[in-house]
């Protein structure tokens, strides 16, 4: 059997954040952008389990379990306001969104 070592995760993480950052960089649908970030913020509470599991400490579980939870509100804040901007502008598409005036 196989085991992970810290640099396996550690890759694994910036990989996954790699690819939140260049998908809010790049993607148009704000969906998506959401998506994006909620992948790089699972990227960190990667990485940090992996070092609180190679350094034998719950430091960096107990994090975890407060960034999952501000995740959770943000995600309900989130996803009401773009719901709130579909319903105004009728487009989920960030170029039509940048004129929030009216």
């Amino acid at each position: 059997m196989l085991h992970a070592g810290l640099e396996q995760y550690v890759l694994v993480s910036a990989l996954l954040f790699a690819l939140g950052f260049f998908g809010v960089l790049l993607r148009k649908n704000t969906l998506v952008i959401y998506m994006c970030l909620e992948l790089m913020l699972v990227a960190s509470t990667l990485a940090l389990v992996a070092f609180s599991r190679f350094n034998g400490t719950m430091d960096g579980n107990v994090f975890v379990f407060f960034i999952l939870t501000i995740a959770a509100a943000e995600v309900a804040v989130g996803l009401a306001i773009i719901v709130a901007l579909f319903r105004q502008r009728h487009t989920v598409q960030v170029e039509e969104l940048n004129h929030l005036k009216n």
